[in-house]
């Protein structure tokens, strides 16, 4: 396993460790004097930083290999997923904004899938950028907030609302460019004629 794929394995063995580390009780839990909220932000923030980290070594060593396209999705869902129903559990986050945001992932999900079935492409949506970044930094100042920093509370508060209604716009921006990709004539059947950016039945 070439190292962008194991930087990929890495994030996903940190998923259950959030889990525990965030989610363990009673409240006052510390190893090595570290609160679990600072604990979880180091780990949240290591496992964010290898996303980033795993598509720039395997383009920059030319190890772009199928198994590495499966398994970096997957381990961006499970980490996201992870965190924000941890944030849920710590009465962080509403939970109208968690069913948002892992709603739009797992829309864009099966969009993404359908493309990929047709042999087409969907490039990644500016707004799901932000969306990601907003995310990220919501993410970990709530989970700092709820600790050492309870300051900046506020400010996690606001990022999710940012992660939130970029999730939303994305979804559509997604939805939009899914309906305007040029159809696909099913195999074998001559002259059919199937609606502009939609799957045939």
């Amino acid at each position: 396993m070439n190292l962008p794929n194991s930087l990929t394995v890495g994030r996903i063995f940190l998923v259950p460790l959030l889990l525990v580390v965030l989610l363990t009780k009673p409240e006052g839990w510390r190893l090595f004097d570290i609160s679990k909220e600072a604990l979880g932000a180091v780990i949240f923030g290591v496992a964010s930083l290898t996303d980033w980290l795993d598509g720039y070594v395997a383009r920059r060593r030319k190890q772009v290999t199928g198994l590495g396209q499966w398994m970096d999705p997957l381990a961006d869902k499970l980490l996201v997923t992870a965190a924000l129903l941890s944030l849920l559990k710590m009465n962080l986050a509403p939970a109208w904004m968690v069913a948002v945001i892992l709603g739009r992932e797992f829309f864009v999900t099966v969009l993404r899938s359908i493309v990929h079935a047709r042999g087409q492409a969907l490039p990644a949506s500016p707004i799901g950028k932000i969306k990601l970044g907003a995310q990220v930094i919501a993410i970990l100042v709530l989970i700092l907030g709820r600790g050492p920093l309870q300051e900046i509370l506020v400010l996690g508060q606001a990022a999710l609302w940012v992660a939130t209604l970029a999730a939303i716009v994305s979804a559509m921006d997604y939805w939009r460019r899914f309906n305007r990709l040029p159809a696909v004539r099913p195999a074998g059947v001559a002259g059919s004629d199937v609606p502009r950016g939609r799957v045939s039945a």
